[in-house]
């Protein structure tokens, strides 16, 4: 892994990972890892198969054998389940929920590591999701990690789901959001926490032009020091 170039975007929901990581694996001509699809297609494919989300035996078995690859330039990315295109299905709020309490058990954790680290090939990778710096890719050549306000990222996932055609309010938006946080950030594996070596980068209130110059900068000077490394 460390002599493939990877730059891990974490963070909460809400931040900008997806669309800074799809920019960056489209400038550098890297590929692109969007780990939540992995999760989220997870929970999707439990919830038609009818797996409990208490049926760890259950979910880790479908882990190790998901019918899931993504199709498309890292811009423009499918995400297909048995060869179905999912994007839309596994971004409702209720599949949202579902795989943030999947995404919490450790061995189903355990079940995907492996996978999210093959897409680590040359010429590099932009890995973006929750644990990407402090688990998956401890030894990325940058680490960022960013936040935005609660008000922020819920405002921009109200536009999300009324692009989809879905009706929500921004309070129930944000209560949903720091639920999730919790979630996150309290469990016992793979919590989500900014890596020891990470760089923060706050969006809120940046346009995403702003926020890609200053991301691009530090990608720019993490490579630097990486080639004068070796």
């Amino acid at each position: 892994m460390s002599r493939i170039p990877v730059v891990t975007l974490d963070g909460p929901g809400g931040v900008g990972k997806g669309t800074l990581g799809r920019l960056l694996a489209r400038d550098m001509g890297w590929h692109l890892l969007d780990s939540g699809a992995i999760y989220r297609a997870l929970a999707l494919a439990a919830e038609r198969a009818g797996i409990q989300r208490d049926d760890e035996a259950g979910l880790v078995q479908l882990a190790l054998n998901l019918p899931l690859r993504f199709r498309g330039e890292a811009e423009q990315t499918q995400v297909l389940l048995q060869d179905e295109p999912v994007d839309e299905a596994i971004r409702t709020p209720h599949i949202s929920v579902l795989t943030s309490q999947i995404a919490a058990i450790p061995a189903v954790r355990t079940a995907l590591l492996q996978r999210q680290r093959d897409f680590a090939q040359a010429p590099g990778l932009v890995a973006d999701g929750r644990d990407m710096g402090t688990v998956v890719f401890p030894e990325a050549s940058l680490k960022v990690f960013l936040t935005a306000s609660a008000e922020e990222r819920g405002k921009r996932r109200l536009n999300q789901l009324m692009e989809q055609g879905i009706s929500a309010n921004l309070a129930s938006v944000v209560a949903e959001i720091a639920e999730r946080d919790a979630r996150d950030q309290q469990r016992s594996v793979a919590p989500l926490r900014p890596a020891a070596d990470a760089r923060i980068l706050d969006t809120s209130g940046q346009t995403v032009v702003e926020t890609y110059r200053v991301l691009q900068s530090w990608v720019k000077t993490a490579l630097q020091e990486n080639r004068n490394r070796h």
